[in-house]
């Protein structure tokens, strides 16, 4: 049976590109924090998917706020990373450093 409360792949992409955005994190910058990061190309749609998707676990609270950064004046929503993801996020590394531990030989005795 699937843990429901498991962080996906993306979600935890998208977990941590806000946590390094801090007060600046909104759909536009996340897209461009994880195009970057990974090599990938990002939907905003996915990251606006997957931010409501978290939002509604409690993992990412969000305000509207008016981004003036551009001059746009425009009213954005913003977001920041709760303390239960933050909690999420570390037992999730905790447990790929489990998995891996033991392993380290094989990736170099691959190359």
């Amino acid at each position: 049976m699937t843990d429901r409360t498991a962080l996906g792949e993306f979600e935890h992409h998208v977990l941590l590109a806000v946590l390094r955005l801090g007060n600046e994190a909104f759909t536009a910058p996340i897209v461009e924090e994880l195009e970057s990061r990974t090599g990938r190309s990002v939907a905003p749609a996915a990251v606006y998917i997957a931010l409501r998707r978290l939002e509604k676990r409690g993992l990412v609270a969000s305000d509207l706020r008016t981004d003036d950064s551009a001059g746009s004046k425009r009213e954005r929503r913003f977001v920041q990373v709760t303390e239960a993801a933050i909690r999420q996020l570390r037992e999730a590394r905790t447990d790929f450093h489990s998995l891996w531990d033991g392993l380290d030989a094989l990736g170099e005795a691959q190359s």
